[in-house]
């Protein structure tokens, strides 16, 4: 295996690790890692094509997990901001009339 695919195992097992944490800081700093290794890898001349296709798919499918978990996330979020917006609210109203 060469060493660009190996990289990208790498990077994406560390990647999966810090999905499963919802460790965000290392995410955003694991997707860079993963980018410039995808560019290392179709830059290298590869002798084992299967290797890096093998590779790349585990990065898309890896990829799609962690944007669905994004969005997840993001929404659970949303519901919380709104929450907390309408309890402020409610509590000015108690202010003006309490």
């Amino acid at each position: 295996m060469s060493s660009s695919v190996q990289r990208l195992q790498e990077t994406g097992t560390a990647l999966r690790t810090a999905l499963a944490t919802q460790d965000w800081a290392a995410i955003g700093e694991l997707d860079l890692q993963c980018r410039q290794a995808v560019d290392e890898a179709m830059v290298e001349a590869l002798n084992d094509e299967g290797a890096l296709r093998a590779r790349m798919q585990e990065l898309l499918d890896l990829y799609r997990e962690l944007v669905s978990v994004c969005q997840a996330e993001q929404q659970r979020l949303s519901r919380e901001l709104l929450q907390l917006n309408q309890s402020q609210q409610g509590a000015k109203v108690y202010q003006l009339f309490g």
